[in-house]
C-alpha cells in the first residue's frame, strides 16, 4: 500500500533474508549490545526477552522461544513453549548508553511453538480486526492523547501521592516544576521515532499530557506501549513516579485516552478520508455516523476493556469531565464521543471514554470492531447532542434516549461477556481470562473495608 499509512505485512511473517541482513548490519554499525524482544499480556503490561548480540540474527528469524506458562492469560504449563516472532518495523534504538551497551528493541507477536497464533497475544488480536478492514480496502487510523500524573517518591524510593506542583491546565514554570522531566520525555520519545505534536500541563496538580500524531492503528498501539514505558523511565530518572492510574487522588480529574478515530479508503494511490462528506450535514458521511453508532451500540461492553481497573469507575463519574453518559455530539465535549470541528482529512470521531491504563491492542480491537459492525449493520447514532450532558436531569436524559455507562467493573464485565461482536472481535480466550481475572480483582476488592467506610459508619452504628 502507498501512501502515509505503509502497514500491510501478514502476520507471523518472517522478514526477507535481505531484510534481516540490512537491520543486523545497521545494529552492528550502530553498535547495538542488546535486543529487547517485547510483547504484551492480556493486562497491558510490557514484557520483554532481552538477547545479547549474539543471538540476534536468531531473533530477527523468530526463532527465540519463552516460557508463557509465566504470563498470566497466557498458557498453561503443559504447552508453555511460544515463539516471539519480531515485527521489524517496529525496530528503534533507545537512546540511552551506559557501560553496559548500547540497547535496541523490536515488538513481537506470539505464537506457539508450531507457529500459529497464539490466541491470546494481544498485539494478532487487533491484527485480526484489521485485516476485516483491509478486506474491503479501509485503513483504520487512532490519535490518543495520554494522560498521567508525575509524583514524588518517599525516602526509600517508594510512590507516594504527593505532587511535584501546584499547577493546572496549559500553565508555565515555575509553577509547573515537571516541565523538564517532560521536556526529557519528549526528547526520548522523539529520538525513537515519535513526531510529538504538543507536551502540557494538565488540569490537576502533577498531571500532564504529551500529544504525538497519529497513525493507523497497529502503529498507533505500538506506540502507546512504548510511550507508557519512557514515560515511566525518564520520570524516574528526575526521582519522580509516573502514574497512568486514572484516578490516583480524589476531587480532581483524572487520566483520559481520548482516543480520535477516522477510517481511511486507498484509491489510485490516494487516501480518502471515509468520514468526510462535504455536502452532507456537519459534513459527516453515512459512514461516519454509522461508525458512532458502532460505538454506542458496544459501550457498555467495550468499557470493560478500555477502562479495565476498578480505579477506571471512579474516574467515570460527574463533575470531572469523563463522560458517564452514552450520547454523541458533533462538538461538545460532555458525551461519550464527540465529533471534533476539523474537517476534509482531519474529519474524525474522539472517544472519550478510554483511560490510559488499557491494553492499547485490546481497546483499539474493542473499538474498532464496535464501529465496524456500526458500519456494517447501518446503525443509526440517533441525533447529536449538543447540550452539556452534566446539567441535564434524569428525565431529559431518558427523554433524549441517552443512557450511562457501567458504574463499576463488574457491570462491565457483565456487559461484556453478553457482547457477541466484541466477544467474536477479542476471542474467547482472552474473553475468558479477562473476566476471570477481573471478577477476582472486583470480588478482592469488595470484601476489602476502606477508610472511607470507617470513618463514615465506624461511629454512627
Amino acid at each position: 500500500m502507498s501512501g502515509e499509512f505503509n502497514r500491510k505485512f501478514p502476520p507471523g511473517a518472517i522478514a526477507s533474508d535481505e531484510d534481516q541482513q540490512k537491520l543486523l548490519s545497521d545494529m552492528e554499525r550502530t553498535g547495538l549490545q542488546f535486543l529487547r524482544l517485547i510483547f504484551t499480556d492480556i493486562m497491558g503490561q510490557n514484557k520483554n526477552v532481552e538477547v545479547p548480540a549474539s543471538q540476534f540474527a536468531k531473533a530477527l528469524r523468530g526463532e527465540i522461544m519463552f516460557d508463557g506458562s509465566s504470563i498470566e492469560g497466557f498458557s498453561r504449563i503443559e504447552e508453555s513453549d511460544m515463539l516471539l516472532v519480531p515485527d521489524l518495523r517496529t525496530y528503534a534504538a533507545f537512546p540511552f548508553v551506559d557501560e553496559r551497551g548500547k540497547v535496541g528493541r523490536l515488538i513481537c507477536d506470539v505464537y506457539n511453538a508450531d507457529r500459529t497464533p497464539f490466541a491470546g497475544c494481544p498485539r494478532l488480536t487487533l491484527r485480526r480486526t484489521l485485516a476485516k478492514f483491509s478486506a474491503e480496502g479501509l485503513v483504520p487510523v487512532c490519535g490518543p492523547e495520554l494522560e498521567f500524573f508525575l509524583f514524588q517518591k518517599n525516602g526509600d524510593g517508594d510512590p507516594t501521592t504527593r505532587t511535584h506542583d501546584t499547577g493546572g491546565y496549559f500553565d508555565l514554570s515555575p509553577v509547573d516544576k515537571g516541565e523538564d522531566a517532560r521536556r526529557d520525555i519528549v526528547n526520548v520519545l522523539e529520538a525513537m521515532g515519535f513526531e510529538i505534536e504538543a507536551s502540557h500541563h494538565e488540569v490537576a496538580p502533577g498531571q500532564h499530557e504529551i500529544a504525538f500524531k497519529y497513525a493507523e492503528a497497529l502503529e498507533t498501539a505500538d506506540r502507546v506501549t512504548t510511550f507508557r514505558m519512557i514515560v515511566k523511565k525518564v520520570a524516574a530518572d528526575y526521582n519522580l513516579h509516573a502514574t497512568f492510574m486514572p484516578k490516583p487522588l480524589s476531587g480532581v480529574n483524572g487520566s483520559g485516552m481520548h482516543t480520535h478515530q477516522s477510517v481511511f479508503r486507498e484509491q489510485d494511490g490516494n487516501l480518502e478520508n471515509m468520514f468526510f462528506q462535504e455536502d452532507a450535514e456537519s459534513q459527516l458521511s453515512d459512514v461516519a455516523r454509522w461508525y458512532i453508532g458502532g460505538l454506542l451500540r458496544h459501550a457498555r461492553g467495550f468499557v470493560a476493556v478500555t477502562n479495565p481497573l476498578v480505579n477506571s469507575y471512579k474516574r467515570l463519574v460527574p463533575g470531572y469531565e469523563a463522560p458517564v453518559n452514552i450520547a454523541w455530539s458533533d462538538h461538545n465535549r460532555s458525551p461519550l464521543v464527540r465529533v471534533p470541528a476539523r474537517r476534509r482529512k482531519g474529519t474524525r470521531c474522539e472517544v472519550r471514554v478510554p483511560d490510559p491504563s488499557c491494553n492499547p491492542y485490546l481497546a483499539f480491537t474493542a473499538m474498532l470492531a464496535s464501529g465496524l459492525d456500526g458500519m456494517e449493520n447501518k446503525v443509526d447514532p440517533g441525533l447529536p447532542v449538543n447540550l452539556n450532558i452534566f446539567d441535564m436531569s434524569e428525565t431529559d436524559k431518558l427523554e433524549r434516549g441517552i443512557t450511562q455507562l457501567p458504574q463499576n467493573l463488574f457491570e462491565a464485565l457483565y456487559e461484556l461477556g453478553q457482547d457477541e461482536v466484541l466477544k467474536e472481535a477479542l476471542g474467547a480466550h482472552i474473553v475468558r481470562h479477562i473476566i476471570a481475572a477481573k471478577t477476582e480483582v472486583w470480588q478482592e476488592y469488595s470484601a476489602h473495608v476502606s477508610q472511607w467506610e470507617l470513618d463514615r459508619y465506624l461511629g454512627a452504628y
